[in-house]
C-alpha cells in the first residue's frame, strides 16, 4: 500500500520516462476510440499505432513496446489481428493489456475474453459488470484478488472509484469526474495510458495504478476548464499533456 504523496511521486517519474523513452504502443481498439485514443497517448509523450491488418500486425507489434487488447469492436477481422498480435507480443515478450469491453453483453465476446486469459496479460482492466461476466464472481475487493492471483494479472477493476490488485497488493483510487463517463473512448484512452506505463515500468501492478492515478487527476483538472462533455474531451488531451508532479501531489486520492 502507498501513501498518496508517494503514489503521486511513482505516477510522477513514470509520466516522465513515458515523455522521456516515448514508448511505442499498438492498440487494437474500438473503431470509435482510435482516433481518440492515439491523441491520448501522443499527449502522454507515447507513439500509438492502430493497423489491424493480419499482413502487418506482426511487424508493427515486434516493433512496439506495449499492446493494448480491446474488444469494443469484436469482428473477424479484429479478432484475427488479436491472435496475430498476441503471437508477436509472446515472442517479443512484450507486456500487454485485456480490456474486455461488453463481455457481459455477449457470450461469444466472453468466451474470446476468457480465452485471452489463458495468454497472460500483464493487466486486465474492466468495469464491475465485465469483471462478473468473465469471472463469475461479484466485482468486489476480495474477488479481484482471487482473479488476479488466479490468472497471474494485475486486476484493473474501474468504477468510481479504481481498485488495482495483483492478488498480494491492493490500492483503490478515488479520482476522476462524472465527465469522464460521458466521452467514449474515455476507458479505452486510460487502458492505453496503462499500457505506456507498463512500457517503461517493469512492475505491472505500479504502472497501473501511476497510469490510472495519473488519469484520474487529468480528469479533474480537465472538468475544471469543461463547459459539457464536448469541450472536456479536448481538455482531457491537454490536461493529461500538462500533468505534473505537484498537480499529482495536491489531488491524488489512495487508499
Amino acid at each position: 500500500m502507498h501513501a498518496p504523496i508517494e503514489l503521486a511521486d511513482i505516477a510522477a517519474d513514470v509520466l516522465a520516462r513515458i515523455r522521456e523513452r516515448a514508448p511505442r504502443v499498438h492498440c487494437i481498439t474500438n473503431s470509435v476510440a482510435q482516433q481518440y485514443t492515439a491523441n491520448m497517448l501522443l499527449a502522454a509523450g507515447a507513439v500509438p499505432s492502430m493497423t489491424i491488418s493480419v499482413e502487418e500486425i506482426g511487424a508493427f507489434v515486434a516493433g512496439a513496446d506495449a499492446l493494448l487488447v480491446n474488444l469494443g469492436t469484436f469482428d473477424r477481422e479484429r479478432k484475427s489481428a488479436v491472435e496475430a498480435a498476441l503471437k508477436a507480443a509472446a515472442e517479443k515478450r512484450l507486456p500487454w493489456l485485456l480490456d474486455p469491453v461488453f463481455v457481459d453483453r455477449s457470450p461469444a465476446r466472453a468466451q474470446f475474453g476468457r480465452a485471452l486469459l489463458a495468454a497472460r496479460p500483464s493487466v486486465v482492466r474492466l468495469n464491475h459488470a465485465e469483471f462478473a461476466a468473465l469471472s463469475g464472481y461479484k466485482a468486489e475487493s476480495a474477488a479481484a484478488a482471487r482473479f488476479a492471483q488466479a490468472n497471474a494479472t494485475i486486476v484493473a477493476l474501474t468504477g468510481d472509484v479504481d481498485i488495482v490488485s495483483d492478488g498480494g497488493r491492493r490500492l483503490a483510487i478515488a479520482n476522476g469526474d462524472s465527465l469522464m463517463a460521458l466521452v467514449t473512448a474515455m476507458g479505452c484512452a486510460g487502458a492505453a495510458l496503462v499500457c505506456a506505463a507498463l512500457a517503461v515500468e517493469t512492475d505491472p501492478w505500479l504502472a497501473t495504478v501511476a497510469a490510472l492515478a495519473a488519469f484520474g487527476v487529468a480528469g479533474e483538472v480537465a472538468a475544471q476548464a469543461a463547459r459539457g462533455p464536448g469541450s472536456f474531451a479536448g481538455a482531457m488531451i491537454d490536461a493529461l499533456h500538462g500533468v505534473d508532479r505537484a498537480t499529482l501531489r495536491a489531488r491524488i486520492k489512495a487508499t
